[in-house]
């Protein structure tokens, strides 16, 4: 077991929390960093903040899984359910979550930042799902979600080829949303997650939840999901605070509180 926690959440008073990877040196995502990772998930959706940057640090956001844990199908079935549980708890939270992505993102990581909902990446950042090199596929997540990103073609020749893609191109296939310096990384995704932890969060919560099971079903079902989620999102306290702000101030002047 390692001597420090392998993820860490730290809660900031601009209403940010970051949670961050901490397994030197490459943040290899172990069954025990995986199983703290989902725990940590689990806490920000019981008591979210305003909004989540997922970081792996200044030097790698994760190179993948730990590959000296796998073995045969009972082995990764065991890593296959961990990862879907660590990083479909990290999609669950209902909050705006951004990964700041520096140095590579590859497999494991990879698939973590695709369960973020924003992706900022350094200029010299490298993702990619590898698996296929060692004679595997992704397992957590990487056939699912990166196709709804970029599309089934380009999904299956990154995924088929096992190639790391390059920031730019990232960014032009839409696997990322915004690439920057390296060295403003962090800076950048802790702006752009205060951006919205200012807003009317349990609003922006039921809209990314709206989107998330929408995207997954029928037009028809999506509509009436979103129907029952608008319903909701009155007996909010923002809600009324913004309505009468619009009427009163016009748009875009209301301070909202988060309840």
């Amino acid at each position: 077991m390692s001597q420090q926690p392998p993820v860490r959440v730290e809660r900031g008073e601009d209403g940010v929390a970051t949670l961050r990877l901490d397994r030197p040196k490459v943040n290899a995502m172990s069954l025990e960093l995986l199983v703290a990772l989902r725990e940590a998930a689990d806490g920000l959706t019981a008591d979210p903040p305003g909004a989540v940057v997922v970081t792996g640090g200044d030097r790698v956001f994760a190179a993948g899984a730990e590959i000296s844990e796998f073995g045969g199908p009972d082995e990764a079935r065991r890593i296959g359910a961990a990862f879907r549980d660590a990083l479909g708890a990290v999609a669950a939270i209902p909050r705006f979550t951004v990964a700041a992505i520096t140095g590579v993102a590859l497999g494991g990581g990879c698939e973590l930042a695709l369960a973020c909902d924003w992706r900022i990446c350094a200029d010299n950042a490298r993702l990619g799902q590898p698996e296929i090199l060692l004679g595997i596929i992704p397992g957590g997540g990487g056939t699912q979600r990166l196709p709804r990103l970029v599309g089934p073609a380009r999904a299956k020749e990154i995924i088929l080829t096992g190639r790391q893609v390059k920031a730019e191109e990232a960014l032009r296939i839409g696997l990322v949303d915004e690439v920057v310096p390296a060295g403003d990384v962090q800076a950048r995704a802790a702006e752009k997650a205060r951006e919205l932890a200012t807003g009317a969060v349990v609003a922006q919560g039921l809209a990314k939840q709206a989107v998330d099971e929408g995207i997954e079903t029928t037009l028809a079902w999506g509509l009436d999901r979103e129907l029952q989620l608008f319903e909701q999102v009155f007996t909010t306290d923002d809600s009324q605070v913004g309505v009468r702000s619009f009427l009163e101030q016009g748009p875009g002047k209301a301070t909202f509180t988060g309840r």
